[in-house]
């Protein structure tokens, strides 16, 4: 599935479309996506990231959530398979952050998002 640029997709779309795994609120799944970001050095993820972006990373810890509310990200997706760590995952709940995990590494996880036209 691709989609034009000026066609949204929602995290419930991508989440089917790349098999992952929510570990919060299944509501949030309906968010629009507006691009991606990946990337594992938070001041980066700060300076780069735009609202609206789901974010494709390996780090597990609780300041990921921080960066999502800060920057207005639609989603955390944690690639590797790696489990969120227990109270990233109570955070994510009570900050409204749509939180996922990839089974796959992130370099096949971001390509799957390209594949669906996120950019």
């Amino acid at each position: 599935m691709a989609i034009l640029k000026d066609e949204s997709i929602q995290l419930r779309e991508i989440a089917r479309q790349l098999r992952l795994t929510a570990c919060c609120s299944e509501d949030l799944l309906g968010r629009v996506v507006t691009g991606g970001y990946a990337g594992d050095l938070m001041s980066d993820v700060i300076a780069h990231s735009k609202s609206g972006d789901v974010w494709v990373t390996m780090q597990v810890h609780t300041n990921t959530v921080a960066v999502a509310v800060q920057k207005g990200l639609a989603a955390i997706i944690v690639s590797h398979g790696r489990e969120p760590e227990a109270d990233t995952v109570r955070m994510a709940a009570e900050h409204n952050v749509a939180l996922l995990v990839s089974g796959l590494p992130t370099f096949a996880t971001v390509a799957g998002l390209a594949r669906l036209g996120i950019s």
